[in-house]
C-alpha cells in the first residue's frame, strides 16, 4: 500500500473504568504532559462498569489543555447524530477546538436492543451510518439559516435549526472492518479507525486501504485526503532487549518504533493509538517510541524505499526483509564438506559468508546458526539436499516450511537446513470432489486464498503465515475445528522425500501405513514436499474477537467450557488468559462460527461476551480467506517463549481451578484455552497418528524464558487433570514426552514404521520418533 505522505501523530486509549473513578482522568493529564497528540476511550453505553464516554470527554476536556479527544468508537444506534453532532461541536467550542469524532455502526445488538434502540441489520447499520454522517454535517453547516431536511431510511430530520458551528471541522473517522463500511469511508468519512486486534494479518490493512482509496477515487476525492489510524497494544519492555515475540508490537522500544515506521511506510498509516492504562508504559512510548518512528520513517521517506527491502537469498518466497552482505570472515562448520555440495545445489545453497544468509537462518521461534541453508527449488534439489546430508548424518538437520514451529526446531546450530518455501504452488486437482495438491512450502494463507474465490477453505491453524507442511504433518487445530475436525482428517495423498531419497506417493493404496504416519508424524519420516487434500465447502463465516476483563479466572474457565460443550459444533473458540496491571486478568476471546448463518452466531456469541466484562468487541461476517490471510512476515528469532500443553477430557470446578492458578506463577507469560471435541472427535484415536479424540478442551501455558525446572514445576501443579499433549504446539521435545504425544499402540506402531523408512533416524529434531523402542 502506498505511504500517504503524513507525518506520524499518536494517540492513547485508556480504559475508561469505573473502578476508580479518576483513574482515565489523571492517565489523560498524563498523556498530554508526557506528550501524546490525542486520547481517546471506548464507548460502551450498555456497559456498567464504565464512565459514560461522553461525560467522560467532557471532564477530562475541562482537566486538558492541549491535547486533542475522541471516542474510539461513539456508538451511533444509541446517539441520535444531530444531538451527537451539537455535543461534539459544544465540547470543540469549549475545549479550542480539540475534539474529533470516531464512530461506530454498533454489532451487539442485544445489549443495544435492551436499552430501546431499534434492531438494524447489517445492512441498514451501513446505510444509517452514511445517513447520519450526512446529518452531522448538516447540523455543523451554519452558513446558510434555513432549516434542513434528512428522508432517510434510517435516520429522519424534518425541518432542524443548523448549528451550532463547531470551532474546528472535527474529523469524522469510522470503525469498521467489512468491505460496504470501508466503501463508505472512501465516500464519506475523514478516517478508519480498526484495531489491530481485529485484523487476521496486517495483510487486512492492505486490503482495506485499496478498498477504500478505490471507493475514494470513485467519488472524487483524494485518498490521501482520508486520515488512516490505527489502535495498537503489546508488551513494551524497559532497555533495548527483551523482546517476548508476536509478529508486531513485542519487545524493545526500538522494535516498536520499527515496527510503526513499517507499518506507516507499508500500510499508509499515519496515526498510532497506543491502548495502555499505565502512566509507565504510556511515558515510554511517547518518549522513546514516537520519537524513533518518526526518525525511522523519515529515513525510510529520503531513501525512496520501505524501511525493509527485499532479501537477496535465492529462492526465497516474496516479503519484506533486510538484505544481509556478505561475510567473508564468518566462521563456517568444521562437520560439513562443503566441497562435497552437488552442483546442482551450490547456486541456492548459503553459507555464513553468504548475502541474504541472515534472512534465512532463523526462525520464528529461534535464532538458527545452520552451517549450510540449501533453498530448494523443486523436489529433485530436495533429494539432493536429503542425499547431502545422509552423507553427513554427524551433524543436525533441519527442514522449513513457514517457520513458525512452536519447537523451534526449524533451524539448528551448526547443521544443514533444508528450506522448501519455493515449494508452494497450490492447485485444484479436482473441482467436482473439490480435491486440491498444496505444496509444503505455501503458506495457509496462500491456501486460503486460492480456495476463497471457490467458495471452499481447509481448516488449518489460526495465522494465515503459517507453512503447510509443519502443521499439516502434525495436526493442524485452528478455527475451524470443532466443526470440520484437524487438518491431518483431510489429507488424501501425500509425496515424501524419505531417507534414503526416494520420493515416495503415500496413499490409501500405495504406502498406507506412511501415509497414516504423516497425518501427525510426518517430520519424523521425511520432507514432504505437497499434500492433496479434500478442501472444505466454507464460503463465509462469522469471526469476533472479545476482550473481557475477568474477576474469576477459574469461574470463567469453568463456564466457559460448559458453554462450549453445549454449543453447537459450528462454534469453535481460542482464549488468551493475561494477567495486567490495571485490569486484573483479562481474556482475549477469538471465536468462529464456521458458516453464514449470524443470527444463530450472534446468541453464542453474546453468551461468551456475558462471560465477563466486555472491554472490546468485535464480529464480522466474512470470507473465511480475509481471517486467514498471509503477512510472509521475516523470521529472526523473534518470540522467545516456551510453551507446553496438554488435554482437558473434562472441566470440573478443580480443574479449572488448577489450570487458572497457573498465572499466579511469576514465570508464567499466559494460559491459551482452546475448544475442541466436535469433528476432532468423530475419528477413532488410531485413524491418524494424531492420536487425541476424546478431549474437551486443550490447554497452553506461555512461559517467559527461564528455568526449565520452574517450568516443570509449574506444570506439575495440574498434572493429574491433564492428559496427552498436541506435539505441533510444544516447546518441550525431550524424548520423556514421546508418550504424551503418541499414546500407547500408535508409538508401538509409528516406532515400528521408523525402522522400516528411516532406520539410521536422519529426521531426528524436535520431537521425533526413534527408530527402536525408548526406554
Amino acid at each position: 500500500m502506498p505511504d500517504y505522505g503524513k507525518p506520524l501523530t499518536f494517540g492513547a486509549f485508556i480504559t475508561p473504568s469505573l473502578s476508580d473513578p479518576q483513574a482515565p482522568v489523571r492517565l489523560a493529564r498524563h498523556a498530554e504532559d508526557v506528550g501524546f497528540d490525542l486520547v481517546t476511550f471506548q464507548d460502551h453505553p450498555y456497559q456498567p462498569g464504565f464512565h459514560d464516554t461522553w461525560t467522560l470527554l467532557s471532564y477530562v476536556a475541562a482537566e486538558t489543555s492541549t491535547v486533542r479527544l475522541a471516542g474510539n468508537v461513539m456508538n451511533l444506534p444509541l446517539n441520535n447524530p444531530v444531538r451527537l453532532a451539537r455535543q461534539i461541536a459544544s465540547l470543540d467550542l469549549l475545549s479550542g477546538g480539540r475534539i474529533e469524532l470516531g464512530l461506530g455502526a454498533g454489532i451487539f445488538w442485544d445489549a443495544i436492543e435492551a436499552m430501546g434502540a431499534p434492531r438494524l441489520s447489517a445492512g441498514e447499520s451501513v446505510t444509517g451510518l452514511g445517513e447520519a454522517i450526512d446529518i452531522i454535517r448538516d447540523t455543523w453547516d451554519t452558513s446558510s439559516r434555513a432549516r434542513f431536511v434528512h428522508q432517510g431510511t434510517i435516520h429522519r430530520v424534518n425541518g432542524a435549526k443548523r448549528g451550532p458551528a463547531p470551532a474546528h471541522q472535527p474529523k469524522i473517522w469510522v470503525g469498521a472492518l467489512k468491505p460496504r463500511m470501508l466503501r463508505l469511508i472512501g465516500r464519506q468519512a475523514d478516517g478508519w479507525l480498526p484495531s489491530l486486534s481485529y485484523l487476521s494479518s496486517l495483510q487486512e490493512l492492505a486490503v482495506g486501504q485499496a478498498i477504500i482509496d478505490r471507493a475514494a477515487a470513485d467519488a472524487d476525492r483524494n485518498p490521501a485526503d482520508i486520515d488512516r489510524l490505527l489502535n495498537i497494544h503489546g508488551t513494551l519492555n524497559a532497555g533495548s532487549g527483551g523482546d517476548t515475540g508476536g509478529t508486531v508490537f513485542h519487545g524493545s522500544a526500538d522494535s516498536w518504533a520499527r515496527d510503526v515506521a513499517n507499518i506507516a511506510r507499508e500500510f499508509g498509516v499515519s496515526t498510532f493509538i497506543y491502548a495502555s492504562d499505565s502512566e509507565a508504559d504510556l511515558e515510554r512510548f511517547a518518549h522513546e517510541v514516537a520519537p524513533k518512528a518518526r526518525d525511522y520513517l523519515a529515513q525510510a521517506r529520503a531513501a525512496g524505499d520501505g524501511v525493509r527491502v527485499r532479501a537477496v537469498a535465492p529462492g526465497r518466497r516474496g516479503g519484506h526483509f533486510r538484505a544481509s552482505g556478505p561475510k567473508p570472515d564468518a566462521d563456517l562448520s568444521d562437520a560439513i564438506s562443503y566441497d562435497a555440495l552437488p552442483a546442482r545445489l551450490r547456486d541456492i545453497a548459503l553459507t555464513p559468508r553468504d548475502a541474504g544468509y541472515d534472512d534465512v537462518r532463523s526462525t520464528y521461534m529461534a535464532k538458527g546458526h545452520p552451517g549450510l541453508v540449501v533453498m530448494a527449488r523443486d523436489v529433485e534439489d530436495v533429494q539432493a539436499a536429503v542425499s547431502f546430508a545422509h552423507e553427513h548424518a554427524h551433524v543436525p538437520l533441519s527442514v522449513r516450511s513457514g517457520g513458525h514451529g512452536l519447537a523451534g526446531q526449524s533451524t539448528n546450530t551448526g547443521g544443514i537446513l533444508v528450506d522448501v518455501s519455493s515449494l508452494a504452488s497450490v492447485k485444484v486437482r479436482d473441482r467436482a470432489s473439490r480435491l486440491v495438491r498444496a505444496q509444503t512450502g505455501a503458506l495457509w494463507g496462500d491456501v486460503a486464498d486460492r480456495l476463497g474465490p471457490l467458495g471452499w477453505a481447509m481448516t488449518s491453524g489460526n495465522i494465515g503465515d503459517v507453512g503447510v507442511g509443519g502443521l499439516a504433518t502434525g495436526g493442524g487445530l485452528g478455527y475451524l475445528a470443532r466443526a470440520h475436525g484437524m487438518t491431518v482428517d483431510h489429507i488424501r495423498s501425500a509425496r515424501i522425500v524419505t531417507a534414503d531419497g526416494q520420493w515416495v506417493h503415500a496413499t490409501p493404496e500405495t504406502h498406507p501405513d506412511l501415509l497414516w504416519a504423516i497425518r501427525g508424524a510426518g517430520s519424523s519420516f521425511g520432507i514432504v514436499t505437497d499434500i492433496d487434500f479434500q478442501a472444505l465447502d466454507v464460503d463465509k463465516v462469522v469471526f469476533a474477537q472479545f476482550m473481557l476483563s475477568v474477576s474469576d479466572p477459574a469461574a470463567f474457565i469453568e463456564h466457559w467450557s460448559a458453554l462450549m460443550d453445549a454449543a453447537p459444533r459450528e462454534l469453535t473458540t481460542f482464549i488468551f488468559l493475561d494477567r495486567t496491571p490495571t485490569v486484573g486478568v483479562v481474556a482475549q476471546i477469538f471465536a468462529m462460527w464456521a458458516n453464514d448463518d449470524s443470527d444463530t452466531a450472534i446468541i453464542y456469541l453474546e453468551r461468551l461476551l456475558n462471560l465477563g466484562d466486555p472491554l472490546q468487541q468485535q464480529a464480522h461476517l466474512m470470507p473465511y480467506s480475509q481471517v486467514m490471510a498471509p503477512t510472509h512476515q521475516r523470521h529472526t528469532g523473534q518470540q522467545t517463549i516456551h510453551v507446553r500443553n496438554g488435554y482437558l477430557t473434562s472441566t470440573s470446578a478443580s480443574s479449572a481451578a488448577a489450570v487458572a492458578a497457573m498465572l499466579t506463577h511469576d514465570g508464567v507469560m499466559r494460559v491459551e484455552l482452546r475448544s475442541v471435541g466436535g469433528a476432532i472427535n468423530d475419528l477413532p484415536s488410531n485413524a491418524t497418528a494424531f492420536a487425541h479424540r476424546s478431549a474437551s478442551v486443550h490447554v497452553t501455558t506461555w512461559f517467559y524464558p527461564g528455568d526449565i525446572a520452574e517450568h516443570d514445576n509449574t506444570w506439575a501443579t495440574w498434572e493429574h487433570h491433564r492428559t496427552g499433549m498436541y506435539a505441533g504446539y510444544s516447546s518441550d521435545t525431550r524424548i520423556e514426552r514421546l508418550s504424551d504425544a503418541y499414546p500407547g499402540d500408535t508409538l508401538t506402531r509409528l516406532t515400528a514404521l521408523k525402522h522400516q523408512w528411516d532406520p539410521d533416524h536422519l529426521f531426528r529434531s524436535g520431537l521425533a520418533i526413534p527408530p527402536t523402542a525408548h526406554q
